[in-house]
């Protein structure tokens, strides 16, 4: 076998045993609390919506402003640890 193989083997290995956390997940994570608001307001909703039978009635507008605000927050950090 070759080097080549063998180092690429390791490295692969490597890659499945040690799991990078990724950096988008982990900014919109630590936003989710600044973002309560949203959430609780989106969840009041779906509440409110829960006995709709006929399926017009959906809470999108909600559920769009609590990912918009976790976007802004989170925004700026995807990219602190890049030169």
């Amino acid at each position: 076998r070759s080097f080549l193989s063998l180092l690429w083997r390791t490295a692969i290995s490597q890659m499945s045993d040690e799991e990078v956390p990724d950096p988008k997940t982990l900014a919109e994570e630590a936003c989710k609390p600044k973002c309560a608001t949203q959430w609780g307001k989106y969840l009041s909703c779906t509440k409110r919506i829960a006995g709709d039978t006929t399926g017009e009635k959906h809470c999108t507008g909600w559920y769009f402003d609590f990912w918009k605000c976790i976007d802004k927050c989170a925004a700026p950090n995807y990219f602190k640890g890049t030169k």
